[in-house]
């Protein structure tokens, strides 16, 4: 089992944050903070030790929060030079963010400038959240002008922090009813230099499809006319969900209409009997005996037995298949039966489906044993 990420966010962090005040300023008052800090910080997750340490930075900084940000600022170390392999790092400054969503909202300069450095250290997604639920047009138009901005860390979060569905944060309210809000800064990033960006933006279309799906298959149709590879890859990715959910649309957007293709297809699973604990190993053949090229996009569901008796479906990405003229290609899947925090598998009958452009066009039961 993976090591909690609050391991990797100790004391050590408080020390070192500390030791960083104090150089800034010999008024810090670094043993009163650090004994502030360790109270009850054991018990604590990842982000509610966050925010315990945002909480006590408000009790040993200055009362007065643009003095407070400032000396704070004035303790960042370097920029982030790339945008992957950072690992935990830059989780430092995880209390730096949270400290200005908490108490920065009424400074809106002081708290933009905060959130403008502290992304191209760790990330201000969290701590840009507030503002946009205060003062939504204000903060809009800044993150328009960030989408120019030489920084990818900076665009990115132009697009990350306005996610209606951002993970580890609250929703949005207002872009989840009203989608259309953030589009206009979408329109400004689709085509970014960076994939770090287009990601982001896909992840953030992505989420809009789970609210909208209309208003994401409409985007994703205008996006692909004339699309270079670069877009066409985020407009799939951006689609990933809906098509997995076999939303008809989806298809169409991608060129595949819903029904059947002439693709011939096999299953077969090995182990005949899977148990507990092992692993089962499925392998779909995609053949095409049709003198013409076939393209499909395949999928695997697999209908995971419940406690209750009932069923609860998960589809797998298998593949965008494209096969020239009598040529075949074999697919394989492991589906792992091992104990998870995530899942718990009860012996019986399961149910797989092979899932064509969305449609279920090969079914196979198999059972899980003790």
């Amino acid at each position: 089992m993976a090591e909690p990420l609050k391991n990797q966010f100790g004391m050590d962090v408080v020390l070192r944050l500390a030791a960083s005040l104090r150089r800034q300023s010999a008024d810090f008052d670094e043993r009163g903070f650090v004994s502030r800090c360790k109270q009850g910080y054991e018990a604590l997750e990842l982000m509610p030790r966050g925010l315990h340490i945002a909480h006590a930075l408000r009790e040993f900084l200055p009362p007065d929060y643009p003095e407070a940000i400032e000396q704070l600022i004035t303790t960042l170390g370097p920029r982030l030079t790339r945008t992957e392999n950072n690992g935990m790092a830059p989780f430092f400054y995880l209390p730096h963010a949270l400290f200005i969503a908490q108490y920065g909202l009424d400074h809106f300069e002081e708290s933009m400038r905060a959130n403008y450095e502290i992304t191209q250290r760790f990330t201000a997604e969290f701590s840009i959240r507030p503002f946009l639920v205060r003062y939504p047009t204000q903060t809009l138009a800044r993150l328009r002008d960030w989408t120019q901005d030489d920084s990818v860390h900076v665009r990115r979060l132009v697009s990350e922090g306005t996610r209606p569905r951002l993970p580890w944060a609250s929703h949005w309210t207002a872009a989840r009813e009203n989608p259309r809000i953030t589009i206009p800064l979408l329109e400004l990033l689709k085509d970014d230099p960076e994939l770090y960006v287009r990601r982001s933006v896909a992840n953030h279309l992505n989420d809009i499809g789970k609210d909208h799906p209309e208003v994401l298959c409409q985007i994703a149709e205008r996006w692909l006319r004339r699309a270079s590879p670069e877009r066409l890859w985020l407009v799939k990715h951006a689609l990933r969900s809906l098509v997995k959910q076999g939303h008809p649309e989806a298809f169409r957007v991608l060129g595949f209409h819903h029904q059947k293709s002439p693709l011939a297809i096999t299953l077969s699973l090995s182990p005949e009997f899977v148990h507990v604990g092992e692993t089962l190993i499925v392998r779909v053949t995609c053949e095409n005996p049709t003198a013409r090229n076939l393209a499909a996009i395949i999928d695997l569901r697999v209908d995971f037995l419940k406690s209750n008796g009932a069923h609860g479906p998960k589809t797998f990405k298998l593949k965008h298949v494209e096969l020239p003229p009598r040529s075949s290609l074999e697919l394989k899947k492991q589906i792992s039966f091992r104990k998870m925090t995530t899942r718990r598998h009860y012996p019986g009958v399961h149910h797989l489906a092979v899932l064509m452009n969305g449609q279920s066009i090969l079914t196979r039961d198999f059972e899980l044993k003790n």
